[in-house]
């Protein structure tokens, strides 16, 4: 049976670890854990810990480490940059299933037809961390603060491969066959928001040398495009 796994941002030297009061409390009084019973910790950097519990405090519940293992990083690294979305929910939801798919890096994007600007990024990091857990995974991706587009682009290293998915009407290449020509290499994919890149917006990335792509045949959502490019991306490793 699997055992129970849990998200602890610092995880001190030594064998001995105080546990926060949420994991406890579901520790204690949620899962009914007992004293000796096992279960496993997660720094979300690589780190899986199978610990015991030697005090089932429901707020201060205390575990002793019986076992280290460091896992290597999924590569190569994917990044999906993507717009907010008035909807938050749907951000969310984006959020939740590209860490469950393995990316390595999320980045909001403020573009000129992002509705919304406000972000809550502890709520948006705490969904991060539960997908990590839901996939038993122990790399959390990296959250950045939301950032302007122009910004963003300039940012961005040559050594990455780096696309761009738009509706502008042009011979947009499938992602597909063109992520597989780029076999281990970085990469960076652009997704606007609803209503799409400006055309100003798209010139200024592909003088940065990101590449065209189509996601499809059909007009998607935001968070649907963000979904499909992860999917893309993840599964060519």
């Amino acid at each position: 049976m699997t055992l129970p796994f849990f998200f602890t941002a610092a995880i001190p030297a030594g064998a001995t670890i105080t546990l926060d009061e949420v994991a406890s409390k579901h520790i204690v009084q949620v899962l009914r854990m007992q004293n000796g019973e096992a279960l496993r910790l997660t720094d979300g950097k690589g780190s899986l810990y199978t610990a015991s519990i030697t005090d089932n405090n429901r707020k201060k519940c205390v575990v002793h480490i019986e076992h280290t293992a460091n896992m290597p990083p999924v590569l190569p690294k994917v990044t999906i940059a993507i717009s907010l979305l008035k909807n938050s929910s749907r951000f969310e939801w984006f959020l939740e299933k590209a860490t469950e798919l393995g990316v390595n890096e999320i980045v909001p994007l403020i573009c000129t037809r992002t509705e919304k600007q406000h972000f809550r990024y502890e709520r948006m990091h705490g969904i991060l961390v539960s997908a990590m857990l839901q996939s038993q995974q122990v790399w959390l991706p990296q959250l950045h603060e939301p950032v302007k587009l122009d910004a963003f682009i300039a940012s961005q290293p040559d050594a990455a491969t780096k696309y761009i998915a738009h509706c502008e009407k042009e011979e947009n290449k499938q992602l597909l066959p063109v992520i597989q020509q780029q076999h281990n290499s970085n990469s960076v994919l652009l997704i606007g928001p609803e209503g799409d890149f400006t055309t100003h917006e798209i010139a200024l990335a592909l003088q940065q040398q990101f590449k065209p792509v189509s996601l499809g045949n059909t007009r998607l959502r935001t968070e649907t495009a963000g979904i499909v490019g992860a999917a893309l991306l993840c599964s060519v490793r």
